[in-house]
């Protein structure tokens, strides 16, 4: 049975031309966007103002999450000019806060780590003013690997907790939760100048009380920025939404995550991890525009 969308969750459709470009572009290098392949209901809007969310290491992920609709199976091979193709595109676009994810590579010795670094040192390269913020798989929360991804600079390392505590094994069964918060509390213990960044779905079944549990737990952490947005089920075969949740309360988590701490908090239906990223970049920016002037001084 097809669930009936609140009035909330309307998208009104932009005009095409601009999404046409920026799909020319990733065509033309032979890249992958999570926009197309996650089937993110704010495609239209992000590639009209000329962004998206680049997505590495090809387009077949080797886990098979309950609410993603990423197509899973055997990876494929690593394109060498996958990071320079990513860096170039970037520049095209005139982005200047540039957001870089990858299906999961538990198939690889280093689970894509290293091409995470080579991408990450391209554009750094290529667009020296510009914010790189990665969006990566637990790397089973090994050190060694998360460290290669982190030696490399990102400004802001992102990784998913995704759901609560309890509903970790039916959405992300190849995950574990205690190892997600492990793989951020190194990413601080490698490099406290790194902003952690990592986001939830509602609307899965969790309770109140639960995504106040996983707050806590990410503030612990030293999470800087949470991202909570509606899950929307992309096909069938997924897991199902058991509520759309009102904006109302997505306003209250975000004044509860600003009351925790948190440096920034984006709460509200069709927030996802990188959507409008370029408002948490600004205070990333200015922030390090401060420690510069002040390392000048």
């Amino acid at each position: 049975m097809v669930q009936r969308l609140p009035e909330w969750l309307t998208i009104r459709m932009p005009r095409p031309d601009t999404i046409k470009e920026v799909e020319g572009m990733m065509r033309q290098k032979r890249l992958h966007t999570v926009c197309e392949s996650a089937r993110c209901p704010n495609l239209p809007e992000c590639w009209t103002k000329r962004t998206a969310t680049f997505m590495i290491l090809g387009d077949t992920c080797t886990r098979a999450c309950g609410f993603c609709a990423i197509k899973t199976g055997r990876g494929e091979d690593v394109d060498p000019l996958e990071p320079a193709n990513v860096a170039k595109v970037a520049a095209d676009l005139g982005l200047k806060h540039v957001v870089v994810t990858s299906v999961a590579r538990d198939d690889l010795p280093d689970e894509g780590a290293g091409h995470f670094a080579r991408t990450i040192r391209a554009l750094h390269a290529q667009n020296p003013h510009t914010i790189v913020e990665v969006l990566v798989p637990d790397f089973k929360a090994k050190r060694e690997l998360i460290a290669t991804v982190v030696g490399a600079g990102p400004e802001i390392y992102n990784h998913n907790i995704e759901t609560v505590r309890r509903l970790q094994g039916v959405v992300r069964p190849q995950a574990r939760y205690e190892r997600s918060l492990q793989a951020l509390r190194t990413v601080k213990e490698l490099d406290p100048s790194v902003y952690t960044k990592s986001g939830m779905m509602l609307g899965l079944g969790e309770t109140h009380e639960e995504v106040l549990e996983t707050l806590r737990d990410l503030k612990e952490a030293g999470v800087d920025a949470v991202t909570i947005g509606q899950y929307l089920r992309p096909t069938m075969r997924h897991l199902p939404v058991v509520e759309f949740v009102h904006p109302d309360r997505f306003k209250q988590y975000e004044e509860i995550g600003a009351e925790m701490g948190f440096a920034f908090v984006a709460s509200a239906p069709f927030v996802r991890s990188s959507y409008n990223a370029i408002e948490f970049s600004k205070k990333v920016m200015a922030e390090r525009l401060e420690r510069a002037a002040a390392g000048g001084s």
